[in-house]
């Protein structure tokens, strides 16, 4: 679960943090194909990992049950909700960055 855990995690990470003040959602999940691409194949992969009997034996895991992975998911959740609402903060005032920084990250990575 833990391995799970921390690979979506990574996966919302990354979605998070294309840009440093604009929302995921105002870029658009599909904005950058390459990476939604990587990112699908990354979950896709981390699923068979847990549930495809022979992936198995590699990393030593085991297939999880429905609560198991409902809560794994949500746990993973939680990066993505922390980066978007530092975002949110910072474009409503909330708290502020220094004026150097948010030029140079307020680009979106695409």
């Amino acid at each position: 679960m833990t391995f799970v855990v921390l690979s979506l995690s990574q996966m919302g990470h990354v979605m998070a943090i294309r840009s440093a003040r604009r929302s995921t959602f105002e870029l658009g999940l599909f904005s950058n194909r390459p990476l939604a691409g990587a990112v699908a194949l990354t979950i896709t992969l981390q699923i068979a990992t847990i549930y495809v009997p022979f992936m198995n034996d590699v990393p030593g895991t085991a297939p999880l049950d429905a609560w198991h992975l409902a809560g794994a998911l949500a746990l993973s959740c939680g990066i993505f909700v922390l980066v978007e609402g530092e975002k949110y903060a910072v474009r409503h005032g909330l708290f502020r960055w220094n004026s150097q920084d948010v030029s140079q990250h307020d680009q979106p990575i695409l």
